[in-house]
Order: C-alpha cells, then structure tokens, then sequence
C-alpha cells in the first residue's frame, strides 16, 4: 500500500518517473556506504578517540580477515567521524543456512553480527564454529526453531561463524544472549561497534548529527526534546550545551525515558530532566514551569520536534508493512505537536522540526501548514546546510525551499559522499517573532 503511495505521487513526472522510483526502492534496500559515529566531546579529546577507534575497528576486521577502511573527521562537523564501508561484495554462499528476523538482517547490512535473539531458523547438526550462509526472513513468516530450508521469501545478507550449537540456542533451560553468528563475509563490510567505546562515540545518521547542530543550542539555555528517545539528539543537545542549562528530555513511557537516562549515564551527562508524558498535553499556563510537564506557555528558548514519523526514508529497508490509512495518520499528531511546540517556545525562539521520511504530506506541507497556522513564525536558513532545499511544494516559494534541507534517499548523483549517502531526512528550521 506505502509503495504504491510512493509510486503514484512519483509517477506524476511520467517516464522519469517511474525511473526515479525503480532507483529509489534501489537505494532503500541498500545501505548507506558511510558509517558515523559523534565523539563525546565534553570529557574526551577528538584524536585520542580517533585512535581508540582506529585500535578496536582494526582488532574487529582482523578477526574477520577484512582490510581496514578509512577513517577521518567531517569536513564540516568537527565532532563526527566518518568511515567508509564497502560493498556489496560478491561473497560465495554455504549450503548450511541460517534464517534471522528482518530487522536483524537490515542491523546486519549495517555492520552488526548476529545477535542469538535474531536467529529463527538454524539446520539439525550445527555446531560452534560452523560456517553458514545468513538469510534475513523478508516476509516474516518463519517459524522459530525451523529446521529445514526455508522457503519463503528471503535476502542474503553474508556467511558468518556460529558461536553456539543448535542445541545450546534452543535448548538451553536458561536463554542465551550475546552474538549467535559472527559475521566474518558480510555482504557490506562496516564496523560492528556494539559495546565498543561507548562513554566515547555514539552511531548515528548524518542528518539526526545535522539536526542538533541547526538548533544551536548554547550553555545556560532553557531548552525542550519533545520526542526524545532513545536520546541520541538530547545528549548530543546537552554536549554541545556544554552540560549548563536546562535540557529537558519528554517520551511517553518509562522505558523509552530509561534507555535516555542510560545513554546520558554513559556519556557523565548530568544536566537532563527526563519525564514520561505525552508532549501533545504539556501546555498547563497554571503549571508551575520548574516542577515538570504541563508547563505555562513561552517556557523556552528552544525546541527540538524529531517526531513520530512514518520513517519511510530508513535504510536499509526491504519491506514496509505499513497501511495507507497508518501513513496518514501522522500529519495529524505531527499538527498537535507542532502547536504545543510554537505555545511552549518563548517570543525569539528557535524551533526545528525534523523527520526521517520522503513523504511530502509530512514534510514540506507541514510547513505550509504552520506558516499559514502560527502568523508569529517564520523559516530560517540553517547552518550547517549539507542536503538539498526542499521539494517543490504548492504554498512555498522558492527562497523558502531555499532554507529547509531534505536528504533525498533516492537521490540519483554521479558520486556518493557522507553527505548524501545517507537516510532519508527533512529538516525545518522556524524563529517564532516577538
């Protein structure tokens, strides 16, 4: 349904746009040819992390016989380290297969290995340290504990080494955990970087690094995560607040709010109020402001809105199960977010808004929807600007495509780069005037 969604919007541009569709289902099953990684800037020095990193990533493709990519500094974002991965490399495939849930091969296609927990099918008689061909399950209809050949629809992520036999991952009276399957012939080689150098580095995509940036968020500001799991942008906020202010961190349950209280823990942030509330409710002008949500109107200086979005700019993505009627749905909460955050946000305030999605209907016609909404906003330019403008919308014009940044998945360009190799991304950058 999402893809026949996609391809009729597309399909507008007649011929061209059927190509523009066939390349971007393309490069959503694919994965970005860069990893990167922000450093911890408040307790750690850029190079010392640098070459930490370069000591473990080393020790990890030794162990799997790869030869070691490249590694360096952003040109552009000095806390952000780049590596370059390679692939898809032709790997020959075993006949012992392994069968893993699809969000694991997608993880896989990124660098991870194969945790036990992501392993569904493994065949009678496998033992530690067998070899095996590692297949992600497409459709989601593999049994657990299958046996024989698996025959439905799947994808070859690469061959890997079994840590455990059959009999210890089904058997065992107590679960195991850990990695089940080291990937040792990924299909595309990147780092594996669980539980590496975590009070240091923190994976995460281009755009999400970009987005922080763009609010510019300065020690002893007063400043709100409306959506704020699992925390990658909060801390990132509160690093480059310098660990001064109040950063103020919102998710609706306890344990989306536990895994940014972890992260921050990690990393010796101190200064992040973490609640569980639902940020649609959060405006109260009988709210005390200093004692949580609700809290009054113009409480502050900014706002970050990475909100609940239909995600469909992820990569790698083989399969979206996702209804019409779902895709809809989230224009709708994004509105109510967006009006608590322009009520939230003081007179002078930056608010950015940002989604990993393609779909225009979330993207640039929210904006039109809050200029034409909120008569006190308007667009900003953003710093740093390493996407493209935004797409042609009815109701913008063209300097204000000029300042919203959109990270194409489906970009067609003669050579890939960090900057736009990456998920698909939209990023809206508004000043409410005083």
């Amino acid at each position: 349904m999402i893809i026949l969604h996609v391809h009729e919007h597309i399909s507008a541009e007649g011929d061209r746009g059927d190509d523009r569709f066939e390349h971007l289902l393309f490069r959503l099953g694919c994965p970005p040819l860069f990893t990167t990684l922000r450093i911890n800037t408040l307790i750690h020095d850029t190079n010392t992390v640098i070459a930490s990193l370069r000591k473990e990533i080393e020790k990890n493709y030794r162990l799997r016989g790869l030869d070691m990519p490249d590694i360096c500094l952003h040109p552009v974002l000095h806390d952000t380290i780049v590596i370059k991965n390679k692939g898809p490399v032709c790997r020959e495939k075993v006949k012992k297969e392994v069968i893993v849930d699809l969000l694991c091969g997608m993880a896989v296609l990124r660098g991870a290995d194969v945790f036990v927990q992501g392993i569904l099918g493994c065949p009678s008689g496998t033992r530690a340290g067998d070899k095996v061909s590692v297949y992600a399950d497409v459709d989601g209809k593999c049994l657990r504990g299958l046996t024989k050949t698996y025959d439905g629809q799947k994808l070859f992520v690469g061959n890997g080494i079994v840590q455990f036999s059959r009999e210890e991952i089904y058997c065992n009276e107590q679960p195991l955990s850990g990695i089940g399957v080291l990937m040792a012939e990924p299909l595309y080689e990147a780092p594996s970087l669980s539980g590496t150098c975590v009070d240091m580095i923190f994976p995460q995509n281009l755009p999400s690094i970009v987005c922080s940036h763009i609010l510019d968020p300065q020690p002893g500001e007063t400043i709100l995560d409306m959506c704020a799991a699992p925390g990658g942008k909060t801390t990132h906020l509160a690093v480059l607040m310098k660990n001064k202010g109040i950063l103020v961190a919102i998710d609706k349950t306890v344990q989306k709010i536990e895994k940014i209280q972890t992260h921050a823990k990690e990393w010796d942030i101190h200064m992040i109020e973490t609640y569980p509330y639902d940020s649609t409710k959060m405006v109260d002008n009988n709210a005390d402001s200093l004692s949580g949500p609700p809290f009054p109107n113009e409480t502050f200086d900014k706002v970050l809105l990475d909100g609940p979005c239909s995600a469909l700019g992820q990569r790698p993505s083989k399969r979206n199960k996702m209804s019409l009627n779902s895709l809809k749905s989230y224009s709708t909460y994004q509105r109510k977010l967006l009006k608590a955050a322009v009520q939230l946000l003081k007179p002078g305030g930056t608010l950015v808004y940002s989604t990993c999605t393609f779909n225009q209907e979330e993207n640039e016609k929210q904006v039109v929807w809050a200029l034409k909404t909120f008569s006190e906003l308007s667009l900003e330019p953003q710093v740093p600007h390493l996407g493209q403008i935004g797409q042609v919308c009815e109701g913008l014009t063209d300097d204000q495509r000029q300042k919203l940044q959109f990270y194409d998945p489906g970009a067609i360009s003669s050579q890939l780069s960090v900057d736009n190799d990456t998920i698909g991304f939209f990023i809206a950058k508004f000043k409410k005037n005083k």
